[in-house]
């Protein structure tokens, strides 16, 4: 039988439109795939006992010593926390270390939030963290409850659009991130509160530094609500912490 012409060209054309709709199959599922990571995006979870753990990047920790407390681990850095009858509360979001670098080793740090703050007596929205080596336990504070942190004046600071006052306390036989121990705490309290915006934290370190408050091995960065023997609540829609370029 002789083949004509013009079957092998309706032959070539059904060839290329087979070939012409499995790219475009693929494309279609190339994009699902692109998109897939957002609509299987985990709820967010709420703990409410001292817990630990990583999320979106982020390493996250409830501490209590006693009282009811609740904190919703939302996208990102972002958390929502509640406490009430609390002795001792802490509720972070940031980035913990394995305590070999210094901060300079690490490079620069910085913090750029955004949050609601209903604080029913003592308590603080503050950057929190510690150091190794020597034991230190360190706070940048932004805004604060019935009672403003005060210690050992060691001088005033102006960054990040506001004036900090630095201050040094000891903390005699308390917990710490080794168990009981004797540590620095160092502080700087913002003169005027608020609610938003960029904590340049390697400034505060250097300035810390420069005042003769070493700075030891880093152990923690992270955004905190902490509540001291009091009731309060707060919603952190944004924390982005950044460290040497790379933001989390």
């Amino acid at each position: 039988m002789t083949v004509r012409p013009e079957y092998n060209l309706i032959k070539r054309e059904e060839c290329q439109m087979k070939q012409k709709r499995m790219k475009f199959l693929l494309a279609v599922l190339f994009s699902l795939a692109l998109t897939l990571p957002a609509w299987s995006a985990q709820a967010a979870t709420t703990i409410t006992s001292n817990q630990t753990g990583t999320q979106d990047g982020y390493d996250y920790e409830l501490w209590k010593d006693s009282g009811n407390t609740s904190m919703t681990l939302n996208s990102g850095g972002a958390f929502s926390a509640q406490w009430s009858n609390i002795g001792n509360a802490l509720f972070r979001k940031g980035k913990k270390f394995d305590s070999t670098k210094t901060h300079s080793q690490l490079g620069n740090i910085s913090i750029n939030y955004n949050a609601t703050f209903n604080p029913g007596g003592n308590s603080y929205l503050c950057v929190y963290g510690w150091t190794k080596d020597p034991l230190t336990e360190y706070y940048i504070v932004d805004n604060w409850g019935t009672y403003r942190p005060t210690g050992t004046p060691k001088g005033t600071f102006t960054v990040d659009g506001g004036t900090y006052d630095i201050y040094e306390t000891t903390r005699i036989n308390q917990p710490s991130i080794i168990g009981i121990a004797t540590f620095k705490q160092y502080w700087s309290v913002r003169q005027t509160k608020r609610t938003s915006g960029t904590v340049s934290v390697s400034e505060h370190f250097k300035k810390w530094e420069s005042l003769g408050m070493p700075m030891g091995k880093m152990y923690e960065t992270a955004l905190t609500v902490e509540g001291y023997q009091s009731n309060g609540s707060a919603n952190v829609t944004a924390n982005v912490l950044t460290i040497s370029g790379k933001s989390f």
